[in-house]
């Protein structure tokens, strides 16, 4: 076994130990390109066995079933066994032609409309208008009215669609017992197809504008006050101040609200199955609420299909959102 002779490097006050045995030549370290390619292939595989749990939950509970649904609405499943999938009769898009030609169905998407076109709009309004009271108007005990409007939205849906109805109720209900004292003779509010979907229109908006207040109010505050100081003296009026500085201003909150306040109009449920059961005279009746009672009455492939016009309304009404209210620069 030979050594090599140690050599000194020149114009360096140290030695350099460059002794290699003949049996082992010089290590030559790899490229930083391949160590760097090394690393990048160890965090990757230590991010997916992280994400593997959230991964296989995903798939089984989320996407499995939204494919299998929209297998579904192109098949007849009242004439298949569910217990042989592949054994189906696909029918093309048949459920949705017949949806459509379900009067039932079509009265269903009207009041979504009206519950959406309606609804949404005064839920934004309401929440602006509570939160400009808030930070402008209302000094005193502003925590409380904070908490106060915002507190329907982390109540139970059920417990407030219960003490709606019992407002409401026509003898014993504190609105009709008030309208008396004005010897005015109150409605059945919820068997009256007059009343009945503005009533939840109205109880939508009450229970949702806390969140549309939030929002809006965090915008609200994150306005420049030099922008307003300049406005201000250049002679612009309260009314002018928020219509040209403030309000362009709150578009991201505005997109923000109106986009998930949108979806969830589109997808309401809960007050008409607690308080009318879609009645009456179906004038309650929710897109969401037809699937649910034809997937309880064995429609599989009808409900799927419902379930998916839904989903194309979202959609469209998302992308129309954007379009009209996100920041054009």
């Amino acid at each position: 076994m030979t050594t090599m002779p140690t050599n000194t490097l020149p114009g360096q006050g140290g030695t350099r130990d460059e002794s290699v045995t003949a049996d082992h030549p010089p290590a030559v370290g790899r490229p930083r390109r391949a160590r760097r390619g090394t690393a990048r292939v160890r965090q990757a595989r230590a991010a997916w066995i992280l994400a593997a749990p959230f991964l296989a939950l995903f798939l089984a509970f989320m996407l499995l079933p939204v494919v299998w649904s929209l297998l579904m609405s192109l098949t007849d499943t009242q004439s298949a066994d569910l217990r042989t999938p592949l054994n189906v009769n696909f029918v093309g898009f048949a459920n949705y032609v017949r949806i459509f030609e379900d009067p039932q169905f079509i009265t269903a998407l009207r009041n979504t409309a009206v519950f959406v076109l309606v609804g949404l709009p005064l839920t934004l309004a309401a929440g602006l208008t509570a939160a400009v009271a808030l930070d402008r108007g209302i000094r005193r005990f502003r925590a409380i009215f904070r908490v106060g409007f915002y507190l329907p939205v982390i109540t139970s849906i059920v417990a407030v669609a219960v003490v709606w109805k019992t407002l409401l109720e026509p003898r014993a209900g504190l609105v009709n017992t008030v309208l008396a004292w004005f010897g005015i003779d109150g409605p059945a509010w919820l068997a009256d197809t007059r009343f009945a979907l503005p009533v939840m229109i109205l109880m939508a908006v009450w229970r949702n504008l806390g969140t549309v207040m939030i929002i809006m109010l965090a915008g609200l505050q994150s306005v420049p006050h030099s922008l307003m100081e300049a406005a201000e003296l250049d002679g612009a009026g309260p009314w002018q101040r928020f219509w040209r500085v403030t309000f362009p201003l709150l578009r991201p909150a505005l997109l923000l609200t109106a986009v998930t306040t949108g979806i969830g109009y589109l997808q309401f449920f809960d007050e008409p199955f607690v308080m009318t059961q879609g009645g009456p005279l179906d004038s309650t009746l929710s897109a969401t609420m037809y699937a649910y009672q034809q997937f309880g009455n064995g429609n599989y492939d009808v409900a799927a299909a419902a379930g998916y016009v839904v989903f194309v309304l979202i959609v469209a009404l998302t992308v129309l959102q954007f379009r009209v209210l996100r920041d054009k620069d």
